[in-house]
């Protein structure tokens, strides 16, 4: 199989490390940039080089680019820690979403905003106690006339304090199994009765938040596909969300400055930066299955179990090169302390194997008792 990049994409990557290092001189270094890194201008940046939607459809305003383009422009800016993070859902999953299971009105409210970098989304997903289990979900959207009634709580809503929507998923029913009577729903984030409050996490980050929905009032319009099947939407949601470039590099940066740094007289040294560029090369060819869809459905699981855990490692790699300048509280230590995250974020490890056993290896599940 023939690896290699065409020119046009060569020129692509040299073009997006460019942007990107820019973005870093003017808006600063950001670990895990497509989370902690929130900076509207620089979304306006990648929109005006056309890197929001590039891969839409042109008919709803998109780029019609091939997704390996996609993959290109975001490892470059991840991998440099530019800040990404005020687009980068919108572009990886509300846009598609609405793109696909919108209605032609909210395609036209909501992508132009999307397109621009003007919106920051957040997706209200997981809850005090439904994490990876989503379906056990309690949050409720009751229809009372022409608007929907939501009261519940919402938790790891990344950026719900800076956003201007919330891409819900709630529950509008509670006949039958639990994955049914599952809806999504647009929230505007400054609908009476939302309560935001920021969680300060080890790194000193506050894009984490919980929120809180009591008796907030949505327009009946603004649900996304079809009442209370939402189940397989949000699915297809979270494939997109799991097996991308995001879950690969989000410390390159850190392993990139670890390997300038580190003692390359040390065989042993050079045999782990070796296995870790091996993993970077494992993991790229994971996501690029994923991205020209070519991974069995359901897969993203696993490569977001390998990419994850890689990230996990090339964090170990970086506190051992850096010893006891790692325990300094700085830009380093920051990322060092995000390292827990990776097999948690998107689902964790354990559940990812369970999907991986049961969707696509057709596993047997364990009889419960």
């Amino acid at each position: 199989m023939d690896f290699d990049w065409t020119s046009e994409q060569l020129e692509l990557r040299a073009r997006a490390r460019e942007v990107a290092a820019g973005g870093v001189a003017k808006y600063g270094r950001h670990n895990d940039s497509w989370m902690n890194g929130y900076s509207k201008e620089f979304a306006k940046e990648m929109a005006e080089n056309g890197w929001i939607g590039m891969t839409w459809p042109t008919a709803f305003g998109g780029g019609g680019q091939p997704a390996i383009n996609r993959l290109i422009v975001g490892e470059e800016m991840i991998a440099a820690g530019a800040p990404i993070a005020s687009m980068w859902f919108a572009d990886r999953q509300m846009g598609p979403s609405l793109i696909t299971y919108g209605t032609a009105d909210q395609q036209a409210e909501f992508l132009p905003p999307m397109l621009s970098g003007e919106v920051t989304w957040c997706i209200g997903m997981s809850e005090p106690d439904s994490g990876s289990d989503l379906a056990s979900l309690t949050t409720t959207a009751v229809r009372d006339g022409d608007h929907f009634v939501v009261n519940g709580q919402k938790i790891w809503t990344s950026f719900a304090a800076d956003a201007d929507y919330c891409y819900l998923i709630c529950r509008t029913t509670s006949d039958g199994p639990p994955h049914r009577g599952i809806s999504e729903v647009i929230v505007p984030m400054d609908t009476p009765g939302i309560e935001i409050r920021r969680i300060k996490d080890m790194t000193t980050n506050e894009h984490f938040c919980e929120v809180f929905f009591t008796d907030a009032r949505v327009p009946v319009e603004n649900l996304v596909g079809v009442e209370g099947a939402a189940f397989k939407q949000t699915m297809t949601q979270l494939e997109h969300e799991r097996g991308g470039i995001d879950r690969l590099v989000s410390n390159k940066a850190l392993f990139d400055m670890a390997v300038e740094r580190a003692d390359t007289t040390d065989a042993k040294v050079r045999q782990e930066i070796a296995q870790l560029e091996i993993g970077y090369r494992l993991g790229r060819i994971l996501v690029t299955r994923e991205t020209l869809r070519q991974a069995p459905k359901g897969f993203s699981a696993a490569t977001k179990c390998f990419c994850t855990e890689h990230e996990q490692r090339v964090a170990d790699f970086v506190a051992r090169t850096f010893g006891a300048d790692a325990l300094l509280w700085d830009d380093v230590t920051q990322g060092l302390a995000y390292g827990p995250g990776y097999t948690i974020m998107g689902g964790t490890s354990n559940i990812m194997r369970n999907i991986l056993g049961e969707r696509v290896l057709g596993l047997p599940r364990e009889p419960r008792n």
